[in-house]
């Protein structure tokens, strides 16, 4: 690497959500190194770099400055709900239906 990589790299900040997937990554290494029967002290200490990452990405989430202007009325982004007025239709819109008595 040139020396203005190691400039350029220094300058990254890595979103909360990286921080996640990082821990993540590192702690299901951790089963994996378990189950293949790795020596106990890179468990040990996978387990450990694992838990201060965890708590690490725990502090991250809470200091992060994400703001949003989207409230609880706007639902999921992904499956919107729509707007109370929107929901009901209105009386010319209904059709008759049968009665059962």
């Amino acid at each position: 690497m040139k020396r203005t990589d190691f400039v350029i790299l220094g300058y990254m900040k890595l979103s909360v959500i990286t921080y996640l997937i990082i821990t993540t990554v590192i702690l299901v290494a951790v089963i994996v190194f378990v189950a293949f029967e790795i020596p106990f002290h890179i468990i040990f200490f996978t387990t450990l770099l694992g838990q201060i990452l965890f708590i690490y990405s725990i502090f991250k989430v809470l200091t992060d400055t994400y703001t949003t202007d989207k409230t609880f009325d706007d639902f999921y982004e992904d499956h919107p709900i729509k707007k109370e007025s929107a929901r009901f239709i209105h009386e010319s819109q209904k059709k008759e239906l049968p009665n059962d008595n």
